[in-house]
């Protein structure tokens, strides 16, 4: 599903030259729910940017569902994006004018444009918006009339909307508390055993359980790998 050869990324800060990735090798496959844990700075959101299609390395490949992404042009990437991948952040990204509906819809307006009726759309939405649990009642509410948790699930089922293989979370339960989080990695856990890839970016360990495997990165460099044995997060 996803394969990362020999990746380095560099960025330019005047006469400074700041390795943010170093020479990474990673592969993922479908179906998994990997964790990527390391502190402020290591690379993490770097790689999960890379990894997204969101930037390019400096150098070595990257593969997604088989497809070089290094060459693809902004719109080819777009496509990726859109098809293949749903993003899940950690202040939500929610649009506070709309509605939870209305934020969920819009991924499908972008896709589908004159292609998809609205009934369509907001049928799609509702499906949505239920596999990520949200109670239908809230579907009219805007992001100011929700809770932390609720609208981290408006934000993962916008990012079901277009039933993209792949789902990347940065940092899904930072801005909640502890009890919502779990609620939320508990979600993310959910839909990966009915057959989402999912990807979690991470400096907490008791939500880095959550996943199959744990990547660790620190200074640019994965340092080891966990493989838990499903049951782990419930201890």
């Amino acid at each position: 599903m996803i394969k990362l050869k020999n990746v380095t990324k560099i960025y330019k800060m005047g006469d400074e030259t700041i390795y943010a990735l170093k020479n990474v090798n990673l592969t993922i496959d479908e179906g998994e729910f990997v964790s990527i844990m390391g502190p402020s700075g290591s690379g993490k959101s770097t790689l999960l940017n890379i990894i997204g299609c969101l930037d390019k390395p400096t150098e070595g490949e990257v593969y997604i569902d088989n497809i070089r992404t290094n060459d693809l042009d902004d719109n080819e990437l777009t496509k990726i994006r859109r098809d293949k991948i749903g993003f899940v952040f950690q202040q939500f990204n929610l649009i506070p004018l709309l509605t939870a509906l209305e934020n969920v819809e819009l991924p499908l307006i972008f896709k589908y444009r004159n292609s998809m009726s609205k009934e369509e759309r907001r049928k799609r939405a509702l499906e949505c918006l239920k596999m990520a649990e949200l109670e239908e009642r809230f579907a009219n509410h805007k992001p100011n009339q929700l809770s932390g948790g609720q609208q981290q699930r408006v934000a993962i089922a916008r990012a079901l909307a277009n039933n993209p293989p792949i789902i990347l979370a940065d940092e899904p339960t930072g801005a909640l508390d502890s009890k919502t989080g779990e609620k939320i990695m508990m979600l993310l856990k959910k839909l990966n055993e009915n057959g989402k890839t999912i990807i979690v970016v991470t400096h907490d360990p008791n939500v880095a359980r959550f996943g199959n495997r744990i990547i660790y990165i620190k200074d640019g460099r994965i340092e080891k790998e966990e493989v838990l044995i499903r049951g782990d997060y419930d201890k």
